[in-house]
């Protein structure tokens, strides 16, 4: 599979409901995609701390002109999210606490976008190794219900001996999805490699902290 450039929203430190996590992502969005911003400022930045008051409302209405710029690109960014992936990799039958946080986010973002959202639910044993499967499996059910989606694609990638870094990058290679939801608590549990999102996964990539 070819890989791509992958790009990564950084996140602030905490996020305790669905409607922070949205809100979260949006900051963040938005601080993510300030590169133009941040390069006009850059360029028109006085050379010198001494300017006039009339430079002073300039290089200010400047700044103004650049944060929005900065806005509307950061409500492109996600107005283009049509298709979301969660990735499932741990075992709890009731979900860990990064997994129902990461649910929570995509319901809110997919709700508010319109987009569709297809959970991958990854494991390296295969499904008869695995006792509380289903129980796994209605626990993702009920989550997303909560969050108002009752119908959602579900895909399960079990005992294919793969890296499950590896296995999400197919999935949103194949599905040609438009942003992939993991919590850091996969990256921490050593389940997703973060130094190989870049290479595996074809799209955007938005780190949700514990």
């Amino acid at each position: 599979m070819a890989s791509f450039a992958s790009s990564m929203f950084p996140m602030p430190l905490t996020v305790r409901t669905s409607t922070d996590s949205l809100q979260l992502a949006l900051r963040l969005d938005r601080l993510s995609l300030s590169t133009t911003a941040q390069s006009v400022l850059h360029y028109r930045r006085p050379n010198s701390l001494s300017f006039s008051r009339g430079d002073s409302l300039k290089v200010r209405a400047e700044m103004n002109e650049a944060e929005t710029v900065n806005d509307v690109q950061s409500v492109d960014a996600f107005a283009n999210v049509k298709h979301v992936l969660l990735p499932v990799t741990d075992r709890n039958p009731y979900l860990s606490e990064g997994t129902r946080q990461a649910a929570a986010t995509t319901t809110s973002l997919a709700k508010k976008y319109g987009a569709d959202i297809t959970v991958v639910v990854i494991d390296d044993k295969p499904k008869e190794s695995i006792p509380e499967h289903d129980a796994q499996i209605s626990s993702i059910r009920w989550h997303l219900s909560e969050g108002g989606f009752k119908e959602f694609g579900l895909m399960e990638r079990l005992g294919e001996g793969k890296l499950p870094t590896a296995i999400i990058g197919e999935v949103a290679d194949e599905l040609n999805l438009d942003l992939v939801i993991l919590s850091m608590e996969s990256v921490h549990s050593k389940h997703v490699d973060a130094n190989l999102l870049a290479e595996f996964i074809p799209c955007p990539v938005l780190l949700l902290p514990l």
